[in-house]
């Protein structure tokens, strides 16, 4: 399998006044086209940090970044923005729906922000394997915290991007829901063949995952 995404002595050092807080400390990680990579570890180990850099949210202090063969240091915030927007998706914790907005809406307004336009096909085909057909009409308001969060999915996915990064995707949600957003994620992975590392504390959660990347203190511990 190919890498899609890989890091190289990847650091980050946050300056809190005169302090220094060391968030990464050297990873080095590897993700294949394809795979569905959990990411574990206590709070404050690293692991959302890890997943903001690989996403272009932020930079590293130093170290390498490569996504889909596009090196980050080599690309200005235009760059990453351009690049972000057509090759990856993201699914946080909070589901940062638009309230105003249909979940039909919601997931639709991707497409055209993209700027590909409206896709029928896959549009269907995406809120069909999340279950949402029935609640495409409803405002975020209206929606179990279960919904919103597959509307959120559908949201990530809907422009085909190569790559998906979760943020705690069951962070806010009870145990049924969570299982069933779990199952969605690996449906996902094994019928689009979409590649996603998803950040988690929950054991259960990684468990759906074809590996486990396990990090302390800013480091990778076991892979």
């Amino acid at each position: 399998m190919e890498a899609i995404i890989a890091t190289r002595d990847l650091k980050k050092v946050y300056r809190l006044g005169k302090v220094e807080v060391q968030a990464l400390r050297g990873v080095d990680c590897i993700v294949h086209e394809g795979e569905l990579v959990a990411v574990v570890g206590p709070s404050g180990c690293g692991k959302s940090t890890l997943l903001h850099i690989l996403g272009g949210l932020t930079s590293p202090t130093s170290g390498h970044v490569l996504v889909d063969g596009n090196d980050f240091s080599k690309m200005t915030d235009a760059d990453r923005t351009r690049f972000r927007r057509h090759t990856i998706g993201f699914v946080f914790q909070r589901f940062n729906l638009l309230p105003t907005l249909t979940a039909r809406n919601n997931i639709a307004i991707a497409q055209h922000i993209q700027g590909n336009g409206f896709n029928p096909h896959r549009f269907q085909a995406v809120v069909e394997m999340l279950g949402i057909q029935d609640k495409l009409e409803h405002r975020p308001y209206a929606l179990s915290g279960g919904e919103q969060q597959r509307v959120a999915i559908a949201r990530a996915v809907i422009c085909e991007p190569k790559i998906l990064l979760a943020d705690e995707p069951t962070g806010n949600l009870d145990t049924e829901n969570s299982q069933a957003v779990l199952s969605m994620i690996r449906n996902l992975n094994k019928t689009f063949g979409q590649t996603i590392l998803m950040i988690t504390h929950n054991p259960e959660a990684a468990a759906v995952a074809d590996r486990i990347i396990h990090m302390r203190d800013g480091q990778i511990i076991s892979d």
